[in-house]
């Protein structure tokens, strides 16, 4: 039983291993997957930014909803940078994330701290809350595409 077990945790820990890249049929379905996860999240938090630069009236469970999806989605689209997606589909992303991994991870693992804040501060339903969690959040936004996307 033993040997079952530890055969079974073997193949689990393979197949989790597997490189994320594999999910993928073709370069160009990562580039869409990515674009399209990065598209999601930055519509659900513009329409929370826009409540808190008052250009949109205050609406707290729709702030909540929206940053709740702003957040899952930002931990998305990590899985479209692997190998091969840095050629193909029409796309902004510079050469510098494959050659620079380490820091562009960084960069993608702050924004989702900041995006969790960001979310817990929404589901408190104060618009202070959500205001002062803002600028970690876009600027978490800007250092990386400052560094990482083409305009």
């Amino acid at each position: 039983m033993k040997t079952f077990a530890s055969l079974a945790l073997a193949c689990a820990a393979t197949l989790v291993s597997i490189p994320a890249s594999a999910q993928f049929a073709k370069p160009d379905d990562a580039i869409k997957y990515r674009q399209s996860a990065l598209f999601v999240m930055q519509q659900n938090f513009s329409r929370v930014a826009a409540m808190a630069a008052g250009k949109a009236p205050f609406d707290a469970k729709v702030a909540a909803e929206s940053a709740a999806v702003a957040e899952f989605t930002a931990k998305l689209p990590w899985a479209g940078f692997g190998e091969g997606t840095d050629k193909g589909r029409e796309n902004r992303a510079k050469p510098e994330i494959w050659t620079d991994k380490a820091k562009f991870n960084e960069y993608a693992d702050k924004m989702q701290v900041e995006m969790t804040k960001f979310s817990a501060a929404a589901k408190t339903g104060s618009l202070d809350n959500i205001k002062a969690t803002m600028a970690g959040v876009g600027g978490s936004c800007k250092t990386c595409h400052d560094a990482f996307r083409k305009d």
